[in-house]
């Protein structure tokens, strides 16, 4: 059984690593109570089998609505009315409202379509990098092209037009994070959630009078159609806009922090750019942006991996945990290019299987790519110990990533 007192998933020390606590978890058993720093308590899923198994239970749901008072009151703190107006969009649905819903964007993500976008990605990106100051002493890879280049792929892909891509604020990321009603920090929560909303209401209208053939115009059109909702237009927008960006620009630094630890894989990518597919499914599951899945709920008292879960108590899946499960991926802890041991849960599993899944990929080969490609001695530029990693609950990454590079950045080459 678990532990009468919860685990406490927090503190610089476990966002700087959270791998020996995890593994620690597993050996333990499968199921954990664990405490957030917002104060939630959940149940938290360890290991490959449970993980697979749990994500794939019909019995757990993820519409808020199944929540209990005791996670209501400490995890339902988007204040209203933008709780009820921009939290009903993908990852808090349950079939037949979901299996609805993600029909209306998959054609957007397909790997066929995403992947004749390429080209235009690998502009993208040598453009960032034809921008980047030659001689400096140390460059923010974060500032100058992890947290621009996502975006500038997602404006592409979803029909975002340039005047409004060039009003979207990177801090609007900053309101899935938890900021409770008592925190000093709710008045600013408060404006970006209207400042991002109002922005919302703005890309509707322009897509409603300029539809075009893009995602963004279709989702418009499906809402006039009586398709959606208002409430779950701008839920879908609201999702896209913030997670299908953010996760990204994490994982580019969660790759590059263990690349710089494995200086031979690095070079290895050097001289060998056509394992980079392969290296980037590695370097997902050795460390992935999406540490923790969102919540699910038991609609009534069951067991789940041999412990009684209350209905109503939120569930979290660990997928860094999963991912790191010798069980299932021999010497879990070690970066191999040459891994044949299937697929990681990076991205999810089940039916909420991460939709953009395809585009995320395309995304690190080419940002991964041109950054060794084009950029000569790539490495840190400080101790890894004075990295900043990212408060966020249920995601990795760094703050910042401070490289330095050899000479001037090479030229792009006839591929990009």
């Amino acid at each position: 059984m678990p532990p009468s007192e919860p685990v406490h998933l927090s503190g610089s020390a476990y966002k700087r690593d959270p791998y020996p606590l995890y593994a620690r978890l597993r050996e333990e058993g499968p199921i954990h109570r664990v405490l957030f720093p917002s104060g939630v308590t959940a149940w938290l899923v360890t290991g490959h089998a449970a993980a697979q198994s749990t994500l794939a239970d019909p019995r757990l749901g993820k519409n808020h609505a199944r929540g209990n008072d005791r996670w209501r009151a400490r995890a339902s703190i988007m204040p209203e009315p933008q709780h009820s107006q921009l939290q009903v969009h993908l990852l808090h649905q349950d079939p037949p409202k979901h299996t609805a819903m993600r029909r209306l964007i998959t054609d957007a993500f397909a790997p066929r379509r995403v992947e004749e976008l390429r080209p235009r990605f690998q502009e993208m990106a040598d453009a960032l990098v034809d921008g980047m100051p030659a001689g400096a002493d140390a460059v923010d890879l974060v500032q100058c092209f992890a947290a621009r280049f996502p975006f500038q792929v997602l404006a592409e892909t979803i029909g975002l037009p340039a005047h409004l891509a060039a009003r979207f604020r990177r801090e609007w990321g900053g309101v899935v994070a938890p900021v409770g009603p008592e925190d000093p920090r709710r008045p600013a929560y408060e404006e970006l959630l209207r400042g991002l909303q109002g922005y919302i209401a703005d890309v509707v209208a322009d897509r409603r009078e300029h539809p075009g053939d893009g995602l963004l115009g279709r989702l418009v059109a499906a809402r006039d159609a009586g398709e959606l909702s208002q409430e779950e237009l701008d839920s879908m927008i609201f999702q896209l806009l913030v997670a299908g960006q953010e996760p990204v620009t994490n994982q580019i630094t969660t790759a590059l922090v263990s690349l710089f630890r494995h200086p031979e894989a690095l070079e290895r990518l050097r001289s060998e750019p056509e394992l980079m597919p392969a290296a980037v499914e590695e370097l997902m599951r050795l460390d992935s942006a999406f540490e923790l899945t969102t919540w699910r709920f038991l609609a009534e008292d069951a067991e789940l991996h041999g412990t009684r879960v209350p209905a109503g108590d939120s569930v979290i899946v660990s997928l860094c945990a999963a991912n790191r499960d010798p069980g299932r991926f021999p010497d879990p802890d070690t970066l191999d290019l040459d891994r044949q041991q299937g697929p990681h849960l990076g991205f999810g599993h089940g039916i909420h299987f991460c939709p953009g899944a395809a585009l995320a990929r395309i995304e690190l080969q080419v940002a991964l790519g041109t950054l060794i490609r084009r950029l000569p001695g790539l490495r840190l530029a400080v101790p890894e110990e004075k990295l900043s990693w990212i408060p966020a609950v249920l995601g990795r990454g760094t703050a910042a990533l401070p490289v330095a590079f050899d000479g001037a950045v090479c030229p792009r080459s006839k591929r990009g």
